[in-house]
């Protein structure tokens, strides 16, 4: 992580002496995920570039070599607990999300590398890191799915549901009819469903280390509109969508979250990931272009 001038020293601390908007506390400097290990990350940027390349960018003669330095890392810590895409400040632990994500890493890499084969060394590097996501989805198979609640859950072994567990159908890590996909989303829409917008978790359940109740968190919202669309559902994507867009402001910006109790914006202000999702939603619900579709697969095109 790096602050916006450059900087990689960005530890984080309270200001006691200031109250921020509305008398909120605490006022913090720097970020504290600097210090975190977030497994996650990696597999946004191996589909990030995946993606880049389908969408027809010349593959650049380092991005292999990068690949080459950053995945030995990640095969070596995978298996460790994290803080979750969430940026939890309790205890690491084993989040569903970051294995899957963790997946992606290995499952695009494993095209990337294949595709940019140059000599059989390159193609069995490939080989290995299929033959690693393959391991990775059979232990997030085995331990982040509950069979009682026919659901996968936020951790291995815990009972609570978690919004980026959509990431399994929205990165293809199975298929939308897939009933462990369709009870996910269901079990989802039980739990985290409030006034028809998405919870991030249920935090009174869930010990993040951050006291207080949450708004419903925008983007999770747009994750399962695009799920929808997977799933087949047009037209529960087309009105959470519409949804959505009614909560725009004057000038169409959106906050990280959203209160339904008090009918107002929470958080971040304005919040990129959630204009993140409105763009990739609409896109989605136009047929001809449906980025989420393009983005179960890692097949390049010629591959």
């Amino acid at each position: 992580m790096y602050g916006v001038g450059g900087e990689r020293r960005l530890q984080e601390y309270e200001l006691p002496w200031l109250s921020g908007y509305e008398n909120s506390l605490p006022v913090r400097v720097g970020n504290g995920a600097a210090t975190q290990v977030q497994l996650d990350v990696y597999g946004e940027v191996a589909d990030a570039m995946i993606q880049a390349l389908r969408g027809g960018m010349p593959q650049h003669p380092r991005s292999v070599a990068i690949s080459k330095v950053v995945m030995p890392y990640l095969e070596k810590i995978w298996h460790l607990p994290d803080a979750g895409i969430w940026e939890i400040r309790s205890e690491p632990r084993h989040f569903t999300h970051s294995k899957v994500m963790a997946w992606v890493a290995f499952d695009r890499n494993a095209t990337q590398i294949a595709k940019a084969a140059e000599n059989d060394e390159d193609h069995a590097l490939a080989s290995h890191y299929r033959r690693v996501a393959d391991e990775i989805h059979a232990d997030v198979c085995r331990n982040g799915f509950d069979a009682d609640l026919g659901s996968f859950v936020q951790t291995y072994g815990s009972k609570e549901v978690d919004a980026s567990l959509l990431q399994i159908v929205l990165t293809g890590f199975l298929a939308p009819e897939d009933p462990r996909v369709t009870g996910t989303v269901a079990q989802i829409e039980r739990t985290l469903m409030q006034d028809g917008l998405l919870l991030r978790y249920d935090n009174e359940r869930s010990v993040d280390g951050v006291a207080g109740r949450e708004g419903t968190f925008l983007v999770c919202s747009f994750w399962l509109a695009d799920a929808y669309v997977l799933l087949g559902r047009a037209d529960d994507a087309a009105r959470l969508f519409e949804r959505l867009c009614d909560l725009c402001n004057d000038v169409g910006l959106l906050a990280e979250q959203y209160d339904p109790k008090d009918g107002r914006m929470l958080g971040n202000f304005p919040q990129a990931f959630s204009h993140i999702g409105i763009i990739n939603t609409a896109l989605n619900l136009h047929r001809a272009v449906c980025p989420a579709l393009a983005r179960t697969s890692s097949e390049l095109e010629g591959a």
